[in-house]
């Protein structure tokens, strides 16, 4: 049996609509030993990007493909883009925690200045979409999602906001890691808002591991394995900066075929945290935002309820770890 298994950035519309990751490739087709007659086979998408550095590492060191053993084959995929979903998901864990920010020209110092100005996101009602629009809505700002209003919001591929950034096009951008650190060290731009200061204690989701239902009711042993890899890569990505960045950066070469400078690499890292906490209140918080600014319908995010950390909270304690919470 084969399924997908996404660790998921830009959570705003995970639980209200029906995609996860989309817009990728696959990477070299598979990383593990593929098992005998009845194996299963457990696809992991994930982004080429430093927000899913537990992934990459798990990956690229073999963590993932000794955690599942040799009856599990594992075949990875890379994607751009977390505001297209799958079927029935489950979120079973987390992975990353913060690193997104408003950056801004030189010129804008305060709120006030963005009046008139054109800024960019990843994409229409994903996380940093999402708290854009929430955030000038609390500042007096009216936006809406063609593109007009007092500050004008183009979602775009963080690449283009980028050049963009660069030709004069952009007034700034709310970007996640690596982006806001390349925009200020190859843009010149400078933060205006930090997203973690707008958070209790500076936590929110930045990635989340999310499960096919189905897998994961009929796989449940496979997916705590893989929750104990995914817990090894989090310890060497928070044990072993230096060497972590190292091996992320060449994971991300190998799917890009090009690499951070050491210079963003380390600078983007500071601004993440790498836990297995999926930092739950803050996606509804997420949520909430997404139905003030018009982009969600209102609805119930708890029944049936998108996280299931039964498995995860089993592997925390075995790890010594004191249990998560889905509220």
């Amino acid at each position: 049996m084969s399924i997908r298994v996404v660790g998921f950035s830009g959570l705003a519309g995970l639980a209200l609509t029906t995609a996860a990751c989309g817009g990728g490739g696959n990477h070299d087709g598979g990383s593990s030993a593929s098992g005998g007659g009845g194996g299963v086979q457990l696809r992991l998408g994930y982004f080429p990007n430093v927000t899913h550095a537990p992934a990459i590492i798990g990956v690229e060191t073999g963590l993932f493909a000794d955690a599942l053993g040799p009856d599990v084959e594992l075949r990875t995929s890379t994607f751009n883009s977390g505001t297209e979903v799958v079927e029935a998901l489950r979120v079973v864990s987390g992975t990353t925690s913060g690193g997104a920010a408003l950056v801004v020209r030189d010129g804008i110092d305060t709120p006030d200045d963005l009046a008139g100005a054109t800024l960019a996101t990843p994409s229409l009602g994903n996380t940093q979409d999402v708290a854009l629009r929430a955030w000038l809505q609390e500042q007096g700002f009216e936006t809406d999602t063609s593109g007009g209003g007092e500050v004008q919001i183009t979602p775009q591929d963080n690449a283009d906001t980028l050049a963009g950034f660069q030709q004069g096009a952009l007034d700034g951008a709310w970007v996640p890691e690596p982006w806001a650190t390349r925009l200020v060290e190859e843009g010149g731009a400078t933060v205006l808002v930090d997203e973690a200061e707008l958070w209790p204690e500076g936590r929110f989701v930045t990635t989340h591991l999310v499960v096919s239902t189905d897998f994961l009711e009929e796989h449940p042993a496979v997916v705590r394995d893989l929750l104990t890899g995914l817990g090894q890569a989090v310890d060497q990505a928070n044990g072993d900066p230096q060497a972590a960045q190292q091996v992320v950066n060449d994971g991300i070469e190998a799917v890009t075929t090009s690499r951070l400078s050491h210079v963003t690499i380390a600078g983007a890292w500071e601004h993440l945290e790498f836990t297995l906490d999926p930092v739950a209140s803050s996606l509804w918080g997420s949520a909430d935002d997404a139905v003030e600014v018009g982009l969600l319908e209102p609805v119930d995010l708890t029944a049936p309820g998108i996280y299931d950390l039964d498995l995860l909270n089993e592997v925390l304690a075995e790890r010594g770890d004191g249990e998560v919470s889905p509220l």
